[in-house]
C-alpha cells in the first residue's frame, strides 16, 4: 500500500477529568522508526491504545495502513504487533516454547512456525537459552523475547511502549540494535515511545514531541536539533569562581550559563560574540585552556520544548522542525 504507515487528524481523547490528547495532527510514513517521546502523563500510551482500537477518539480520525482502527480494530490488530505496559511471556515456559505457543496462537504452520521460532531467536542472539526457563533469564533478555513474541507473525507495524525501560546500559544497546535491524532489514514500521533520548536520537528517523496531550513538534532529530539548538560553548580553564559565573550570565550574548565537571558551557543568543565573551573571561582573570563550540544536544532540545509553558496556549503547534 502507499502513503503513511499512520495518519492521525485532529485527534482527541477526553476522559471524565482530563482531556488526554488535544487535536493531535501527525503522519508516520510507512518502513521507518518513529519515536514519539514526552514526559509522564503527555498521553504517548493513550495514542497506541486509540491507534490498536482499544479507545475511541472524542473527535478526529486515525487510520493505520488507511483503516479505521474505531470500526477495523481487530483487522489493524491482525496487522500490528505490540510490546504495551507487561512483556507478555510466559515465564514458566521455556524461551520456544513462548514463541511456539504464540505462533499456535496466530495459526501460523507448523513448519512455518518452527522455522519463523529458530530465525528469531537466533537474531534476538537467545538461540543457545531456547530451553531455559524465562523466569531464570534477566530483564534485557525477557525484553528480547518479548520484542520477538511482538513481531512473530510478521506484522508490518509494531508498537513498542518504553522497551529499554529499566534495562542496563549494555542490555538496552543491544535490544536497540536488534530494533534497527527489524526495521532495516524487515521493513518493519516501528511506534517507539521512550524516554532515553540518546536512544530515540539514533534509531528514529523520525520524531514527535508531546506533552499534556499536545504535539509540541515533529521532524528528524537533525532537523529539530538544528532549528530549536542554540549553539553552545564549552570552556575550560582554571579561576572559574562562583563570583566569575555569576557575572558572566549578564554578558552580551550569553543566554545562560553551567558548570559541567571544571569547565563552563554557555547557551548562546543568535549573534553573540564568542571572542568578546573570551576575552571578557581572561579580563576577569580566568586563565582559559580550552574552548570548544557545538550545538546542544538532541536532550537539550527536548527539554527545552517540555519545558516552555508558552506552547500550552491554545493553538501553539509544531513551528516547522518538520521533515
Amino acid at each position: 500500500m502507499t502513503g503513511p504507515a499512520i495518519r492521525v487528524a485532529g485527534l482527541v481523547r477526553d476522559f471524565p477529568k482530563v482531556r488526554a490528547l488535544d487535536h493531535l495532527t501527525f503522519d508516520v510514513p510507512a518502513g521507518i522508526v518513529f519515536g514519539f517521546l514526552g514526559p509522564n502523563g503527555a498521553g504517548k500510551t493513550t495514542v497506541i491504545r486509540v491507534l490498536l482500537g482499544l479507545v475511541d477518539p472524542t473527535e478526529g480520525r486515525t487510520e493505520v495502513f488507511g483503516m479505521d482502527p474505531s470500526t477495523r480494530g481487530n483487522d489493524v490488530r491482525l496487522r500490528a504487533g505490540a510490546l504495551l505496559e507487561h512483556n507478555g511471556v510466559y515465564e514458566r515456559l521455556t524461551a520456544w516454547q513462548n514463541l511456539d505457543f504464540f505462533g499456535r496462537a496466530w495459526h501460523i504452520p507448523r513448519a512455518t512456525r518452527t522455522a519463523r521460532v529458530r530465525e528469531l531467536l537466533t537474531q534476538f542472539g537467545l538461540w543457545d537459552r531456547r530451553d531455559e526457563t524465562v523466569g531464570t533469564w534477566s530483564r534485557g533478555m525477557k525484553q528480547k523475547l518479548a520484542v520477538a513474541r511482538a513481531v512473530l507473525h510478521r506484522p508490518p507495524l509494531v508498537f513498542l511502549d518504553e522497551p529499554t525501560a529499566g534495562l542496563d546500559p549494555v542490555a538496552s544497546a543491544s535490544l536497540r540494535d536488534d530494533l534497527a535491524r527489524l526495521a532495516g532489514q524487515e521493513g518493519v514500521t516501528i511506534f517507539l515511545t521512550t524516554h532515553n533520548l540518546a536512544e530515540a536520537e539514533r534509531l528514529c528517523a523520525l520524531v514527535g514531541v508531546i506533552r499534556r496531550g499536545r504535539l509540541l513538534d515533529l521532524g528528524t532529530p537533525s532537523a529539530l536539533r538544528s532549528a530549536r539548538g542554540a549553539p553552545v560553548v564549552r570552556i575550560a580553564g582554571h579561576g572559574l569562581t562562583d563570583q566569575v559565573v555569576e557575572a558572566l550570565a549578564t554578558v552580551a550574548g550569553v543566554g545562560s550559563v553551567a558548570r559541567e565537571g571544571d569547565a563552563l558551557v554557555l547557551r548562546l543568543a543568535d549573534g553573540a560574540d564568542v571572542p568578546a565573551i573570551v576575552a571578557w573571561l581572561v579580563d576577569a582573570g580566568v586563565g582559559i585552556e580550552e574552548v570548544r563550540r557545538d550545538r546542544a544536544s538532541f536532550e537539550d532540545v527536548f527539554l527545552d520544548l517540555v519545558a516552555d509553558e508558552s506552547r500550552d496556549v491554545p493553538g501553539a503547534g509544531p513551528s516547522g522542525g518538520g521533515p
